[in-house]
């Protein structure tokens, strides 16, 4: 997650005191004592005209990625003398005079992106002591010369276009302590590479047009806005390049926030989420359609201000929409769905490359919905009619004419039976997700229509339904894809339906049995030796 504070400028020069007791921890040395020159030399065996090269046996692949310091010498008059420790550009780092082991390069990739978060967090520990020691001496002598740079496999050998490939693995917030260890390292945390696919997560408080910048800079297109408090233009005008859009949750957003800030066209965005944003009306779906023509994704669940004008408007407008969520739309009808599958050619064509179309809880929607659905809906993979309770067996004729739906959620239809699974199965061999979890109407009858024509399913759920073993037995001997099996709370399963699975369906990696009371250890063991299985949800399988 990127937050507004760790997307601002960092500091890149940075200066901290190294004291004699870092000095003897950090480096190895044997101890510091007054040498004749009234310098202290610190040893590590032998030392070479009189002052040793130190040992960095313990701390070594600290300081390997940032500086080295320069050792703290005692005069013979008790006067301490401080060498700076300092963070400078990429081939002036302070090493040891003696030549490091080289590691082998395939340890070394393997565990350089940990050595680059433990070097940011190093750097900002030394910028700590810095702030903390410089009031104590603010006069003190220049750091010594740097050595001339190590040969062979450390880090700082390595060509910017490695070290960005290594920063795409690091989190947000080591990203930037990284980018304060040195210049070299600063210029591959900002390279575009490095944030791609990164959202950022902001406050809008107050007019901040270097956060833009910042945000142009490392090239992010995705932001997802956690409190709105001024003008959304500011930061679509900010960042032309935005692809994503997330305003889910800001209570606060009404049309007229959205009318501002869509008032130009912005053929970049491709996803809008606003989701929750409860004072959303029509009026606003009409700037989304005049000015967002290339989206893609628009999720609008929550927003219960939408009626079937919004939905004509949507028609209208937004041509290469293929992903829409209606959830919790109550006002929405029959005749809106029919506006959505281009049923109004003389206003709208319609959104005929929808592929997913979330209708959950939309409870104004009938069969007649459905039908429109499949009539003009061709292109639809993915439907979500859950508690869409006036849907009823008949309905699920026209989904069974839809040749490219691969998943349907029928959960808590409270109309639908063992009737309206036999319709489905008469042309849904398509299907490949089902899941009718709390349709208290689905027997083990539903369990036969399924295994006869619904073969491919890779994914079930039947939670709280009226099956026993016998239709476990049904779905075992003919779905041998299935991957996911949801059972929780049917109680009426025991022991011989997990021997049944165990023996046929050795392709599940997940399955839920919470609430399966009827259930023993033994055939929890039975189960427990599927080959791939993954997941095994066992809540409240003891209870009586």
């Amino acid at each position: 997650m990127a937050t507004n504070t760790e997307l601002l400028p960092f500091h890149h020069q940075t200066t901290i005191a190294v004291f004699n007791n870092l000095n003897n921890n950090h480096c190895g040395g044997s101890g510091v004592g007054a040498g004749s020159n009234g310098a202290g030399a610190a040893t590590s065996g032998s030392g070479v005209n009189g002052a040793g090269a130190p040992s960095w046996a313990g701390m070594d692949e600290l300081y390997q990625q940032t500086e080295l310091p320069g050792l703290t010498r005692t005069g013979a008059t008790g006067t301490t003398h401080h060498h700076l420790l300092r963070f400078t550009p990429y081939a002036l780092h302070h090493r040891p005079h003696h030549q490091l082991p080289a590691l082998p390069p395939a340890y070394y990739l393997q565990h350089a992106a940990a050595a680059a978060a433990a070097a940011a967090a190093a750097a900002a520990h030394a910028q700590h002591h810095h702030q903390y020691h410089h009031h104590q001496h603010p006069h003190r002598p220049a750091s010594p010369e740097s050595p001339p740079p190590v040969e062979g496999t450390h880090i700082s050998n390595l060509f910017p276009e490695l070290l960005e490939q290594i920063f795409e693995h690091l989190p947000v917030r080591d990203l930037g302590r990284a980018a304060q260890v040195c210049t070299a390292w600063r210029d591959a945390a900002y390279a575009k590479s490095v944030w791609k696919g990164v959202e950022a997560k902001l406050h809008l408080k107050r007019s901040s047009p270097s956060l833009f910048n910042c945000l142009v800079k490392r090239g992010i297109k995705k932001v997802q806005i956690l409190s709105l408090r001024r003008s959304l233009k500011d930061l679509v005008l900010g960042v032309p390049a935005l692809t994503s859009l997330n305003l889910s949750g800001c209570f606060n957003v009404a049309d007229m926030n959205l009318g501002h800030a869509f008032s130009v066209d912005l053929p970049n965005l491709k996803t809008l989420d606003l989701s929750l944003c409860k004072q959303i009306t029509d009026t606003s779906l009409g700037r989304i359609a005049q000015h967002l023509r290339n989206l893609e994704t628009l999720e609008l669940g929550g927003c219960c201000n939408i009626t079937n004008t919004g939905l004509l408007l949507i028609a209208w407008g937004l041509k290469k929409l293929k992903h829409l969520n209606l959830r919790s739309c109550w006002h929405i009808s029959d005749q809106g769905i029919g506006h959505l599958a281009g049923f109004s050619r003389e206003t709208a064509e319609g959104n005929l490359q929808l592929e997913y179309l979330g209708l959950q809880d939309c409870q104004r929607l009938s069969d007649e919905a459905l039908g429109h659905i499949a009539q003009g809906l061709t292109s639809l993979k993915s439907i979500n009619l859950s508690f869409c309770v006036s849907v009823t067996d008949s309905g699920l004729k026209h989904l069974a004419r839809m040749p490219k739906l691969e998943q349907l959620n029928l959960r808590s239809c409270d109309n639908i039976s063992d009737i309206g699974m036999a319709y489905l199965t008469e042309g849904g061999s398509g299907i490949n997700s089902l899941d009718v979890s709390f349709c208290d109407k689905i027997s083990d009858q539903a369990l036969t229509h399924i295994a006869q024509g619904l073969y491919r399913l890779r994914s079930l759920s039947l939670n709280q339904c009226q099956i026993t073993d016998h239709g476990m037995l049904k779905i075992a001997k003919a779905l041998h894809e299935l991957e996911n099996l949801n059972i929780g709370q049917c109680s009426r399963i025991t022991d011989k339906g997990l021997q049944t699975l165990a023996e046929d369906l050795t392709n599940l990696k997940t399955i839920d049995l919470y609430g399966c009371t009827q259930l023993s250890s033994k055939g929890l063991d039975i189960i427990m030796k599927l080959p791939k299985l993954q997941k095994l949800n066992l809540g409240l399988w003891l209870v009586r």
